[in-house]
């Protein structure tokens, strides 16, 4: 059984003849079949004015091209164009028709002029799904397939569709375009709906990959079709009301648009900020139908505007039909250009536009198949794939690889006039051919957002966090979904939305708003604070105090007190002990490389000057009070120069421990950034610990020795035993240095450095006081006791 013939709507014979593919209308009237009958032809229903308008440009493409001389000369372009009613099915059968018509290989034109023109291109469809399914039917024949409006990136498959071409830029680069437009205004929680067809699935899918990647996070994403339930739709109404996005990116063809916002505006939902694909936001039709103001302040991308000389006039020049069997309600001298309807509305002009470059590039591609040789390909899809060529709008027309035209884009506002029309307003370009960085450019003009507010939506799953904290995300919610954490003490963040917290340099602190790091307080004990000029004041007062006691001592040198116990011992005892006092001055101030090698060095030496010193008046007084005795000569070996030679000796172990000390580790300033958050403690590092407890063990060493022999001396019959006063100095050497062991170790920064100078002082003034204040106290005060009879007492030693 054969088919049943299609015919076109409009048809006009030719040399060459083009094929139309379009909507004359939007949809058809549904019928069950029985399958007893032969299925009548589909009832076409809702008339679209797009359709005719679509049907219009080709044909005023092809009129023009007709009356030209400059391209095909003396060659006439017929069409045929037919009505699918937006059925993808009818579409099919349409595209079988018109390739049935091209069985023949085309040939010159030399060739017969009785013979049959042949279908060489079709120009359609409008939409994505009916483009892909007429671009499989008609791909193994290699008949040019260019589209004016059918944008799904997957038709840039050649594998798929091998000669499908398009004169509209692929979704790909319109859907990365609406997610740098997000991007660009901070909007960073969105909805997203989209029409349930190749169009928009496709579309919404390049999109949302690319928001991930621009840190853009979804709230839904729902598909809508023009066909759905009211279950469905009331569903996707839903979904919007409880959203707490406040920008919306739809994806929608007009049709579905229209549904939609039909929708919208029972439920009056207002207040949504809009970002809409090329499809719908540049269609006159959706604002009118926009009364409830919802779709007020709505932005997205549109085919750049567009000019035809001639075009608007040749569209609007419409004569009815004269035929017997159609009753006429018009006189046909009727203006058309005053009615105000969608055929009269010209805002599609850049999609005409589409279609008269589509045209006009097969026009070309025939014209140099007819202008080369025979050995020339005489393919037209390849010729239309290589084709460049300017318009008389002086526009670039070429195809690159995927049979895409280049992708540019204007950026439109709706902004609402005083008397309810709605502005399309261009605030800005889109154009994919130059740097990432400089693709997307917004004109500095005034948009208007929803609800006419002048001010930009802020539509965020989280407010952005401040300086000083960093992100930390919600469990179970995406990534622009977060709670802002206070950055921990020395970590700062010095940008909003940080994701970390950086940990400020050892020698930096953070603020208290954590957004900076500042220096951090450096701490030692200086001249300056109360605490280091006491103690300043207490070493300067002992240095005097031994001057002074030196001074009473030189005066009344000559004197048995004085002269008793070795005078040269107690004037180096004296001397030793001003530099135990000076000694303690090196811990205060800035350590230094040079103060930091002296301070302990310089104490240990002078201490065990000092305690020699003492170890030698004991000895004295022992070996003195056993030369008494009947046949002892002992004096003779620990005379003063043994005395000075012992001194020297427990000295220069001293010296040598510290010189060693020094050689192998010195002691080092030092940075201490452990003890105190917020502040460095300068402080003198040992270098080897075992050079350190070595000075103060051998000094506890001679402590202890000197405390052993005094204390052995201490009941010696004399009337001025020393014995007893050194015993008693050597004890509070000894307590005082004891308890500074565990203070030392637990004091914290400048406070271990005080508790080490106390002890030098506490000492020192232990040393003076107990031995020498005694001593002037006879010589100044009881000067009558400073006799040699009193000093040596009955029974006293003969000599001291």
């Amino acid at each position: 059984m054969t088919r049943d013939p299609e015919y076109p709507q409009l048809f006009k014979d030719g040399d060459i003849m083009l094929g139309g593919i379009f909507a004359f209308h939007s949809s058809w009237e549904d019928r069950q079949h029985t399958y007893t009958r032969k299925p009548v032809p589909l009832p076409c229903i809702s008339l679209n004015f797009r359709g005719f308008q679509y049907a219009q440009a080709m044909l005023f493409a092809i009129e023009e091209i007709n009356n030209s001389t400059g391209i095909l000369p003396g060659i006439s372009l017929g069409y045929k164009i037919y009505d699918v009613c937006g059925s993808i099915a009818r579409g099919v059968r349409v595209a079988l028709a018109l390739a049935n018509d091209n069985a023949e290989v085309f040939a010159p034109f030399e060739a017969s002029c009785t013979r049959t023109a042949h279908m060489q291109a079709i120009m359609g469809e409008s939409s994505s799904s009916p483009s892909m399914a007429i671009a499989t039917v008609i791909g193994p024949f290699y008949i040019p397939l260019i589209s004016h409006f059918a944008t799904c990136a997957c038709l840039s498959d050649k594998t798929k569709y091998p000669s499908f071409l398009r004169t509209i830029p692929s979704d790909y680069y319109q859907s990365r375009a609406l997610a740098q437009l997000v991007k660009n205004f901070g909007w960073t929680w969105v909805g997203a709906i989209r029409t349930n067809d190749d169009y928009g699935n496709n579309g919404m899918t390049t999109f949302m990959e690319t928001a991930q990647q621009l840190g853009i996070c979804l709230e839904y994403s729902v598909s809508v079709f023009r066909t759905d339930t009211p279950d469905k739709i009331q569903n996707i109404i839903d979904i919007i009301k409880t959203s707490t996005s406040k920008v919306i990116v739809a994806f929608l063809s007009h049709l579905d648009m229209d549904m939609v916002l039909h929708k919208l505006a029972y439920h009056n939902m207002t207040g949504y900020q809009w970002v809409g694909s090329e499809s719908w936001i540049s269609d006159s039709q959706t604002a009118a139908m926009d009364r409830h103001h919802i779709l007020d302040g709505a932005i997205g991308l549109s085919i750049p505007k567009a000019h035809v000389s001639g075009m608007r006039e040749f569209m609007l020049d419409v004569k009815p039909l004269n035929s017997s069997s159609i009753k006429l309600e018009c006189t046909g001298n009727e203006d058309v250009t005053e009615v105000q309807n969608t055929f009269t509305d010209m805002s599609l002009m850049p999609i005409f536009y589409n279609i008269y470059k589509g045209v006009y590039a097969v026009a070309h591609a025939l014209h140099n198949i007819l202008s080369c040789n025979k050995t020339c390909d005489n393919r037209i899809l390849q010729h239309i794939k290589s084709i460049w060529f300017k318009t008389k709008e002086r526009d670039e027309v070429y195809f690159n690889e995927n049979g895409d035209p280049p992708a540019k884009y204007e950026i439109i506002n709706w902004q609402p006039t005083e008397n309810g029309i709605v502005d399309f307003v261009t605030v800005g370009l889109y154009d994919a051919s130059l740097p990432a960085n400089k693709q997307l450019k917004l004109q500095n003009k005034s948009l208007v957002w929803a609800q006419n507010s002048q001010q930009v939506p802020l539509s965020v799953c989280s407010e952005k966090c401040p300086l000083g904290t960093r992100k930390v995300l919600q469990k179970g919610k995406p990534v622009c979904c977060y709670d802002c954490l206070r950055c921990a003490e020395g970590e700062i963040s010095n940008i909003t939305d940080s994701i970390t917290c950086v940990r400020c340099h050892p020698e930096f602190w953070s603020n208290e708003r954590r957004d900076a790091c500042i220096k951090k307080v450096e701490e030692f004990l200086s001249y300056e604070e109360i605490m280091g000029a006491l103690l300043t004041a207490a070493s300067l007062f002992g240095t005097f105090m031994t001057a002074v006691v030196a001074l009473i001592f030189f005066t009344y040198r000559q004197t048995p007190v004085v002269r008793a116990n070795n005078s040269e011992l107690s004037f180096l005892l004296l001397f030793s002990l001003t530099l135990c006092f000076l000694c303690s001055l090196t811990f205060i101030g800035r350590p230094s490389e040079w103060s930091c090698m002296l301070r302990h060095t310089a104490f240990g030496i002078t201490f065990v000057l000092c305690i020699s010193c003492v170890l030698g008046k004991t000895i004295v007084v022992l070996m003195a009070f056993r030369a008494t005795l009947p046949g002892s000569d002992v004096m003779k070996w620990f005379g003063p120069a043994q005395q000075k030679l012992s001194v020297l000796g427990f000295t220069l172990i001293q010296v040598i421990i510290c010189i060693l000390w020094l050689t192998i580790s010195p002691p080092f300033p030092f940075k201490n950034f452990k003890i105190f958050k917020n502040k460095i403690i300068l402080e003198c590092a040992l270098g080897s610990a075992v050079g350190f407890w070595a000075v103060l063990g051998y000094i506890g060493l001679l402590a202890m020795l000197c405390f052993i022999l005094a204390f052995l001396a201490r009941k010696l019959p004399d009337n001025f035993n020393e014995a007893k006063f050194i015993t008693f100095s050597m004890l509070i050497f000894c307590a005082v240095w004891i308890t500074f062991i565990p203070a030392y170790v637990s004091s914290p920064g400048k406070f271990s450095v005080a508790v080490e100078i106390f002890a030098i002082l506490a000492s020192s003034f232990g040393l003076l006081i107990c031995i020498f204040i005694p001593k002037c106290y006879i010589i100044l005060l009881k000067p009558e006791r400073n006799t040699k009879k009193n000093m040596m007492g009955k029974g006293g030693p003969k000599s001291l």
